[in-house]
């Protein structure tokens, strides 16, 4: 499976607004080296990339600057949507219309990931589910980017008292990942 360039860009960038270069330099060095060359160069955030690396780079994030806490990586997919979505993917944003933005979600999945789908289905009027289908590969700081990233977006499109629920994950041996959505206008 792959990812995009800025799923990677965006954990460095996180990681040195957050916490300064040195801890980016003490991530990259709990790295594979051919990961350190990667990261020590540049990124461009439209190319393709091996999911593992992204799961590496995750796991010594979460074992070095973590300190056990899953909110890191929502704060990094909160980064993330807020970065891109005002950027490259604006007009994926839906002012005033949460259910629009996220009956996309089927097409922003390809926008990261080159395997598996997603897809949304509506529950009530402020409120959804969004299921990821036959991802080949998958993590739970993954799936908590995700979560973050949908928080953000979600504010961005005028949604309030976000609430997801992370109901299956495949990280913890299910068949897929799906969140439950709810908020308020």
């Amino acid at each position: 499976m792959k990812i995009k360039g800025f799923i990677l860009h965006s954990r460095k960038e996180f990681v040195i607004e957050n916490f300064g270069i040195e801890a980016w330099k003490k991530v990259l060095n709990a790295l594979p080296s051919d990961d350190q060359q990667l990261y020590e160069g540049f990124i461009p955030t439209s190319d393709w990339y091996d999911f593992e690396i992204g799961k590496r780079v995750d796991e010594a994030i979460f074992n070095l600057l973590g300190e056990g806490s899953a909110a890191q990586f929502e704060a990094i997919g909160r980064k993330s949507a807020r970065r891109h979505l005002t950027g490259i993917h604006a007009s994926f944003v839906e002012h005033g219309d949460p259910q629009a933005f996220l009956k996309k979600a089927d097409m922003i999945y390809e926008y990261y990931y080159d395997t598996g789908y997603r897809e949304y289905e509506q529950t009530g009027p402020a409120s959804g589910v969004l299921t990821t289908f036959d991802a080949e590969t998958y993590s739970a700081p993954d799936c908590l980017t995700v979560i973050g990233w949908y928080k953000e977006a979600l504010e961005m499109c005028g949604a309030k008292n976000i609430r997801i629920n992370e109901r299956a994950c495949r990280a913890r041996g299910d068949e897929y990942c799906q969140y439950n959505f709810e908020w308020e206008m």
